[in-house]
């Protein structure tokens, strides 16, 4: 799949799923849910202010009657119980709504109560940036901070994963820093040095090509990357772009959108269930983009089975 459309298309014939929305008081969240019912994509059940809830979508003109609602007094209580209707099985998905990252991910992460699996949970970024002949997988922008070597490689195997779902059968893994030479006073050009080895030797799953350092230009730009005189399958045709912190990847994916007019969806890789992880800010479409990735993601681990390799340490 090379475009969002490509993938609203082929999942409008998946069975219907339900979403958990953490704390929907959002006029967005609202109509991405509204949008997903009447595609046939999910139903929603929408946690939060029930007052609160029926007010926006009063004032925005939206009809929210084919939705349920479950009544929570604050964003910490609304999160919580969005979760336990995932963990419990009533709902296959779960989805952030008008509430912080931290309080959101506070729940997810639960010992006793959340979502977690023996893998690292990790975030992607999906961009269909203007002009562009594929799809973008960035990661990580909004989950790991400053992930060390070892997380790093589980973050590109997530990514991997991603790529994957949507038909990418041989991912281009793109390890970044600013630079694409290895300096030992730029930790993420180390890392990214050792982890193309790691590829080099067969630690990862063997159809997942990957390289670094890049710096960007000569990761996605096959004459950025001749002119810099880099070589390798991955340089210039780069899928996957693992960033060597949560700023760079945050701001790349946002600055696709601001500035280029990107399409984005975020969704959360290693939870027990899928998770829509999208800022407060974005657009409906965004949200109900990352929806149906989140969509997809449910079907391919239930039906297709897709297994990719662990890291060897």
């Amino acid at each position: 799949m090379k475009s969002f459309d490509e993938l609203d298309a082929r999942v409008t014939s998946f069975p219907k799923a339900c979403v958990a929305v953490a704390n929907a008081v959002d006029s967005r969240v609202l109509q991405a849910a509204v949008r997903a019912d009447a595609e046939d994509v999910a139903d929603a059940v929408l946690v939060g202010d029930e007052g609160e809830i029926r007010r926006i979508a009063d004032e925005q003109g939206i009809d929210i009657s084919i939705t349920d609602i479950v009544h929570a007094g604050d964003e910490l209580s609304a999160a919580a119980k969005a979760v336990d209707l995932v963990r419990s099985g009533e709902c296959g998905i779960l989805m952030k709504g008008y509430i912080h990252t931290d309080d959101f991910l506070r729940a997810v992460l639960d010992r006793e109560k959340g979502l977690r699996t023996p893998a690292l949970m990790s975030h992607v970024f999906i961009a269909e940036p203007m002009g562009y002949d594929r799809l973008i997988f960035i990661s990580d922008g909004a989950m790991n901070i400053a992930p060390d070597l070892e997380a790093k490689a589980a973050i590109a195997l997530n990514a991997v994963h991603v790529a994957k779902m949507f038909g990418v059968d041989d991912p281009k893994v793109a390890i970044m820093s600013a630079v694409e030479l290895v300096n030992p006073k730029i930790q993420s050009t180390v890392d990214a040095a050792v982890l193309h080895m790691m590829a080099h030797r067969h630690q990862f799953d063997p159809e997942a090509q990957i390289e670094g350092p890049f710096a960007l230009d000569n990761a996605i730009s096959a004459e950025a990357a001749r002119h810099k005189k880099v070589t390798g399958e991955v340089a210039g045709a780069a899928d996957v772009l693992v960033m060597p912190n949560i700023e760079a990847g945050n701001m790349l994916a946002k600055s696709l959108v601001y500035f280029a007019g990107a399409r984005l969806a975020g969704i959360l890789v290693g939870a027990s269930a899928p998770v829509v992880l999208t800022s407060r800010a974005d657009s409906a479409e965004a949200k109900y983009l990352s929806l149906v990735t989140a969509v997809l993601m449910s079907q391919v681990e239930r039906h297709l089975k897709l297994k990719v390799g662990k890291v060897r340490f």
